[in-house]
């Protein structure tokens, strides 16, 4: 498969990523206790990356390893982006908790990230948090090595550092995302909802690149009132921190429990995790997402497979997994293969964020806006890469300077 990779977006990735690991939210709140170490580590590495970004990605189009380095960055910092806004989201729940209004909050903090416990909060995000620090420690080893040089970034808005997205109002962002998913989450939402008369394990894939917004279409659909009302549990669980079965089975179960308001703790049972996890799902029709998956051993998931399939009539596995092969080997028939958002989203993010700090549209520069269709072919349709560019451009008044970003853009085609 031909895969189109815009390599500019890595600074504006990481820029995003640095400010939302500097977000005064997260001490405020309290919600990296006990990762304070791996949280001063990321504070300290990322800014020296971000030091020499530009002269690597100059480097890329030279050196092949260079180039290696930096899609290898990208995707780190795709996964970290997503690890942190979750953090971002705990935060912003506990701080609504304590103020007593979660409506007024621009997202659904309460329902965009299923659990809420703290202690499993803790454990499930220090787990990912660690294999972030332990990528990024690598990267800056490999780094040194190849001597990019300090080159000096531009400055960024103090809303920018703040937020991540300068001016942007979270909810517009939201809407457009929503609205650009919509099909797609139609479509998901009734395949599921029809297979209640089915009495095998129904498992329906959602396959994409990093970036395209798989787990939020995965949100989407999770959190449809058409879902509540057909499934009688309703679970989610991050499958890239679960190595094995039982790994897998208990971070299921611990979801299940924490669902039910049930104390019980398949830590002291007797019984493995995959005969809990079968107790578990026994007779109920669920609705189970693991959530960036990639075990490719065939035996892992036939073995996980073998303990879902006692749930009741109707029951469904979603995933999300960039990895075709594990799509094809939990699914052989049927996965959704994710489409790359269409032009007009992208561009409504890009000019949502890079116009931001304009009240109405006519005040737009004329001479930017015509740019935003070929600025817009740099995020061959990832959301995220359009929230980055948009960032980053929204910092930026000249044309000059929004052509040196359009013409260090570079998208490249590699054979996958």
């Amino acid at each position: 498969m031909a895969e189109l990779v815009a390599t500019m977006v890595v600074g504006p990735l990481l820029s995003i990523l640095n400010n939302k690991v500097s977000s005064s939210l997260l001490d405020q709140y309290k919600v990296m206790k006990g990762m304070e170490e791996q949280h001063e580590i990321l504070m300290r590495k990322l800014p020296a990356i971000l030091d020499i970004i530009a002269d690597a990605e100059k480097a890329a189009s030279l050196r092949r390893g260079a180039a290696a380095w930096l899609e290898a960055i990208k995707k780190v910092a795709y996964q970290a982006n997503e690890v942190f806004d979750e953090f971002k989201y705990e935060a912003l729940r506990r701080k609504a908790k304590k103020e007593g209004h979660y409506k007024e909050l621009g997202f659904d903090v309460v329902k965009l990230f299923p659990t809420h416990n703290r202690f499993v909060f803790r454990n499930r995000m220090g787990r990912k948090l660690r294999k972030i620090v332990q990528a990024i420690e690598v990267l800056v080893t490999e780094m040194n090595a190849f001597g990019f040089k300090y080159e000096e970034q531009p400055l960024v808005s103090s809303q920018l550092r703040q937020t991540g997205h300068a001016n942007t109002d979270p909810e517009e962002i939201k809407e457009i995302i929503n609205e650009s998913r919509a099909n797609d989450k139609g479509a998901i939402v009734s395949r599921l909802v029809g297979q209640a008369n089915n009495a095998d394990l129904t498992v329906v894939p959602i396959v994409g690149m990093g970036g395209q917004g798989k787990t939020t279409l995965a949100q989407l659909v999770y959190n449809e009132p058409a879902i509540k009302k057909h499934f009688d549990l309703l679970l989610w669980v991050c499958a890239s921190e679960c190595f094995d079965v039982d790994s897998l089975a208990k971070s299921i179960v611990e979801e299940a429990h924490e669902k039910k308001d049930d104390s019980k703790d398949a830590a002291t049972s007797k019984k493995t995790p995959p005969d809990i996890l079968q107790n578990v799902v026994s007779g109920q029709r669920y609705l189970l997402v693991l959530d960036d998956f990639w075990e490719r051993q065939v035996e892992i998931w036939r073995q996980l497979k073998a303990r879902l399939e006692y749930g009741g009539m109707g029951s469904v596995v979603l995933t999300t997994t960039r990895d075709e092969q594990v799509a094809e080997i939990m699914c052989p028939i049927g996965a959704y293969n994710l489409k790359a958002l269409e032009d007009k989203f992208i561009k409504k993010i890009i000019e949502t964020t890079a116009f931001s700090r304009f009240k109405k549209a006519e005040e737009r520069p004329s001479e930017l806006v015509e740019m935003v269709d070929e600025i817009m072919k740099r995020c061959v349709g990832s959301p995220l890469a359009a929230v980055a560019l948009g960032s980053v451009l929204c910092t930026k008044t000249s044309k000059v300077e929004w052509e040196a970003i359009s013409i260090s853009s570079n998208i490249c085609t590699e054979e996958t």
